[in-house]
């Protein structure tokens, strides 16, 4: 599985302060397991964002991402649930 992260994603990871960003790591680690995506809560998005998947990170901080096919992820964001804004 390969993943590609967008710019937004880049730049919202780098706001997180080290202890955040550490634990987005790990789950992105799980995340390329799919036997982990039950635990992750992956599912897939409503509304205006329905092309779309999410996955938490902790109580607070979702990842917002897209199958682009089988094999290609792109993370799109990642941040508290204002990012459904």
């Amino acid at each position: 599985m390969e993943i590609l992260y967008k710019p937004i994603f880049i730049k919202e990871f780098n706001k997180l302060n080290n202890d955040l960003q550490d634990e987005v790591l790990e789950k992105i680690e799980l995340f390329k397991d799919v036997s982990n995506h039950k635990n992750l809560k992956v599912h897939k998005l409503n509304g205006k964002f329905n092309k779309f998947y999410g996955f938490s990170v902790n109580y607070n901080y979702r990842i917002i991402f897209e199958y682009k096919s089988k094999n290609e992820i792109h993370f799109l964001n990642v941040g508290s649930h204002d990012i459904y804004k």
